[in-house]
């Protein structure tokens, strides 16, 4: 229950500026400059750093609709790399052959627009009036990889705040281990303490008796010489006599 808790508040944490923007995740029409001309294009924010995006978008791509996208040309404005598929079959779009591009852009760290755009030909690019049919099919295309690019989003939060909850569980898992053993070697110094409190008792005792006993003991020792010098001096006595 705890670590549902914890995901949760993880992804509230994530999910709650994704919610206040209104154009996460919504297809709108845009434009985009290539070969020096705006040509009509879908475009979409979707979490994530471009760079992964773009990633995630031509492996979409190739798995969802059979479209290889490659890096080439190069944009009106500036030379940014663009994915390209000339002349590609996508049944979805069209019954003809295709061309297909997409352009990544980081409007900030964590979220990338994607601009989809296409045509039959360089001359012939999809737009909402002349080829209705092919533009709406690109949208709903677009649309779907926005609900594939939330879904991945979405586990990709859930992975990281199982990789967080996991650090914070072995982080608390270090701390109690060492406050266990802080507290076993406390009790063991405290322990030693007493043991050295009651060795030091017993060495104060030992030493009062020590003292008393040499006490005694120098009485006796200038007893023993003074009774050794007095035979000492009757022997001398006796020699001289004889």
């Amino acid at each position: 229950m705890q670590k549902i808790c914890f995901l949760l508040l993880l992804l509230a944490g994530w999910l709650a500026p994704a919610l206040a923007s209104a154009q996460l995740y919504d297809v709108r029409p845009g434009e985009v400059n290539y070969n020096k001309k705006p040509r009509p294009a879908l475009k979409v924010q979707v979490d994530g750093k471009a760079t992964e995006v773009r990633e995630f978008l031509q492996d979409w791509m190739k798995s969802s609709y059979n479209v290889k996208f490659k890096t080439g040309g190069v944009l009106g404005m500036g030379k940014s790399d663009i994915l390209m598929a000339k002349q590609t079959p996508a049944s979805t779009v069209s019954g003809k052959l295709v061309d297909l591009y997409a352009t990544i852009v980081a409007p900030s760290d964590s979220v990338a627009e994607v601009m989809v755009f296409g045509g039959f030909d360089d001359n012939t690019f999809f737009d909402p009036s002349s080829t209705k049919t092919e533009y709406e099919a690109l949208r709903a295309m677009t649309q779907n990889f926005a609900g594939a690019a939330r879904l991945k989003a979405y586990r990709d939060m859930i992975a990281e705040a199982e990789k967080k909850l996991k650090a914070t569980e072995k982080e608390k898992e270090r701390l109690e281990k060492e406050q266990a053993a802080l507290k076993s070697n406390t009790e063991a110094n405290l322990a030693r303490i007493e043991e050295l409190k009651k060795k030091n008792i017993e060495n104060l005792v030992q030493s009062r008796a020590d003292s008393a006993a040499q006490v005694k003991n120098k009485v006796l020792l200038d007893d023993s010489r003074l009774r050794l010098q007095r035979r000492r001096d009757r022997l001398s006595a006796l020699d001289r006599k004889n």
